[in-house]
């Protein structure tokens, strides 16, 4: 039968604490204000001093920052501002329709009000024609079977109305 004490030294030495890992490093710092970090000693004429370095072990925690001090906070006086709601985009549209009736009308491919030029052409794809005519401005999509369809956008490129879809005439 093995004897159970090798077993035992060696899980015992496993567990000793790391700080035997600690190195000591000789900081030289010559006369003309050159500073060489090293394991080995300085020159005769460069001062030494001693640095006890450890190295970082997983699982340990090291503290960054100093723990803040409440007591030298209380004595501040806070005044209630306005609640400010930062990261809300603003829509040129008016913020007429969410984004997520905004992502669902483009997934089914469909034109609502509110929408911009942006959000159609995600939707459909580039137009077949475009058409200007004062401050508005027109896509016309010529889709599969005859049918056509014609989306009307006012002066800041937002969607106007409802789009019209139509079916054009057969060639017959």
């Amino acid at each position: 039968m093995p004897s159970i004490t090798p077993r035992i030294t060696l899980i015992t030495l496993l567990c000793l604490p790391l700080a035997a890992n600690a190195t000591t490093l000789h900081r030289c710092q010559a006369e003309d204000g050159s500073v060489t970090f090293t394991t080995l000693s300085c020159a005769n004429d460069e001062h030494l001093s001693l640095h006890e370095v450890h190295p970082y072990s997983p699982g340990s925690t090291i503290t960054l920052l100093p723990e803040a001090r409440h007591e030298e906070t209380s004595g501040m006086k806070t005044r209630s501002r306005e609640m400010n709601v930062a990261g809300q985009a603003q829509d040129k549209c008016g913020n007429l329709i969410d984004t997520r009736q905004r992502r669902e009308a483009i997934i089914n491919r469909r034109i609502i009000v509110g929408m911009n030029q942006q959000d159609v052409e995600s939707a459909l794809g580039k137009p077949d024609k475009v058409s200007l005519r004062n401050s508005s401005t027109t896509y016309r999509y010529d889709l599969k079977r005859g049918r056509s369809a014609q989306i009307d956008f006012d002066e800041k490129g937002c969607v106007t109305g409802k789009a019209k879809s139509r079916t054009a005439k057969s060639p017959r």
